[in-house]
């Protein structure tokens, strides 16, 4: 293989994946461009971006890249006397003769990537599973072939786009490759999704995650604690843990509310017109919330929100990606809820 000038080396990478994905060093691979919805009056990503669809032979053309890339950098490796390995030198040499990788947004990612074994893959950006079926099949069998190491193929998905996909489809994409799909959940309850313009309804998200459980993805979904402030608290914790309880999903994930700039909610916030909950009431909601869960799921703290400190100055909660294992573990993450509430109510603690 001739070595290529840089312009032969331009790939797309979006800006967000889940932090399992990130912690997992997946390859990032840009099937759409930003969120087909993006009314959520709490989310700040793709606000000023368009949403688009790529088409399939663009994808390919960057699964291509990436591996013009990786085959540059092993032949590179040989060379050097490295057995193919990915070697800091190995890539070193390489970078020397396209410098503009340097600043390549991708290029990082995809050096990780190969470093570490080539087997997680994230699709972005936000609702993959809206492309078309035999078009996302002809980029998952592009990609599976050409990096045989994979072993894990996730996306984010809305509900209401996998609730409309049909169950046949939803399952010869799985079969293709794609094995887990995160969900934004956020809440079941239905006042609270239409006063954030979550663009979907309790039934949405159930009917959505038991679809995705139906056709064999394994599902993580995304709530949101404290959401709804202390006016819906009470309806959010005992919706939210119902809507989960008829789809028992594998993960369930906690991503506390806290206004972001650039959002409605954000700007609500800075005017103090929302009755947002202290540290303590949102351990109550997630007590809450918890204490009505049946289910057999992991219940995972997995981000830097769930800050709640125990009264040894350490965090309260495990931000492990594989969470606490219902219903085997609820009694016990049930006592260190308690013991947060607890902390959080001596007169010394804000």
């Amino acid at each position: 293989m001739q070595d290529s000038p840089l312009e032969t080396y331009d790939f797309e990478t979006g800006m967000y994946r889940p932090p399992s994905e990130g912690g997992s060093a997946s390859l990032l691979v840009r099937l759409t461009r930003n969120c087909p919805w993006n009314h959520c009056t709490f989310c700040a990503m793709y606000k000023s971006e368009k949403f688009e669809l790529r088409k399939p032979e663009d994808i390919i053309q960057d699964i291509n890249v990436m591996n013009d890339i990786y085959l540059q950098i092993k032949k590179m490796s040989i060379k050097l006397g490295q057995e193919g390995q990915i070697t800091n030198q190995a890539v070193g040499e390489f970078i020397k003769k396209a410098p503009g990788l340097y600043f390549h947004p991708g290029i990082s990612m995809l050096l990780t990537w190969l470093a570490s074994g080539g087997k997680t893959v994230f699709l972005q950006d936000a609702d993959s599973l809206i492309m078309k079926t035999d078009h996302m099949i002809q980029v998952l069998n592009h990609l599976k072939t050409t990096f045989p190491t994979i072993e894990r193929i996730t996306s984010y998905g809305r509900s209401r786009t996998i609730a409309r996909k049909p169950a046949a489809d939803l399952e010869k994409i799985r079969k293709a490759g794609l094995d887990r799909l995160h969900i934004g959940l956020e809440t079941g309850d239905a006042a609270l999704l239409k006063k954030i313009k979550k663009g979907a309804t309790p039934e949405d998200h159930v009917k959505g995650g038991q679809k995705a459980m139906e056709a064999g993805f394994q599902v993580s979904e995304y709530w949101m604690p404290g959401l709804g402030g202390k006016t819906f608290s009470k309806d959010h914790a005992a919706n939210t843990a119902h809507t989960l309880n008829l789809i028992n999903p594998h993960y369930i994930r906690s991503r506390p509310f806290t206004p972001r700039p650039g959002t409605i909610l954000h700007e609500k916030a800075s005017r103090n017109e929302l009755d947002r909950l202290t540290p303590k009431e949102q351990l109550l909601e997630i007590k809450q919330t918890l204490k009505a869960l049946d289910v057999t799921s992991k219940v995972c703290f997995d981000h830097a929100g769930n800050f709640w400190s125990a009264p040894n100055g350490q965090l309260l909660l495990t931000h492990d990606y594989e969470g606490y294992q219902f219903p085997k573990e609820k009694e016990n993450l049930m006592a260190l809820i308690q013991k947060g509430i607890d902390h959080y109510s001596s007169p010394f603690i804000s």
